[in-house]
């Protein structure tokens, strides 16, 4: 009996400085540990700090042939700058996460926006860990990698004095998508 392939292709975005080339290597090593078949790339300009930068994730249960992702399963978008640059090819069906401080006008679709930024500043007291909580919602509402994962995945992947701040924003994260979808108010495109 052939087995059938099971593929998700993630693009996260947001501007130089807030870890999303990070979170996307935490997915990859989450996925590894689970063995799966994983590429992640990434995307940035010259700059140190701002501008839209963009990390891509596929992760399946199958060997990868092509390395990019061509519709994406989930956006994520941490700026309205990002959000426009790369909010092409989301596949039908997918998923679009946002932090809720995106301009709502830009929005051409269905989008599930989020505190994430907000819950990392004034919850967690540091705005750095907002790409950590968005691999919390981003987790909780795909069903994708298994939580014990990428919990493992930030020990490797982090600071060692920042693990249970970065352990607490995934929490965070979680119950945020968690109860998303316990109240079913996840949309898809």
């Amino acid at each position: 009996m052939m087995k059938e392939e099971q593929k998700c292709e993630i693009r996260l975005s947001g501007s130089g400085g807030q870890g999303l080339i990070l979170a996307g290597i935490i997915l990859a090593d989450a996925a590894n540990l689970e063995n799966k078949y994983v590429v992640q790339t990434q995307s940035y300009g010259p700059e140190a700090r701002g501008g839209a930068r963009r990390a891509e994730v596929i992760i399946s249960n199958m060997p990868i042939h092509f390395l990019m992702v061509e519709e994406a399963d989930i956006f994520l978008a941490l700026t309205s700058e990002a959000y426009t640059k790369f909010k092409y090819n989301v596949k039908p069906g997918g998923m679009i996460i946002l932090d809720e401080e995106i301009n709502p006008k830009m929005f051409v679709t269905s989008v599930n926006p989020f505190p994430i930024i907000k819950t990392a500043r004034e919850e967690l007291g540091r705005e750095i860990v907002a790409n950590i909580v968005s691999l919390g919602v981003l987790t909780a509402l795909s069903g994708i990698l298994k939580p014990a994962s990428l919990e493992e995945a930030l020990k490797i992947r982090v600071p060692p004095h920042t693990v249970d701040l970065n352990r607490r924003a995934f929490q965070r994260g979680w119950d945020m998508g968690k109860e998303r979808i316990k109240k079913k108010e996840v949309e898809k495109v």
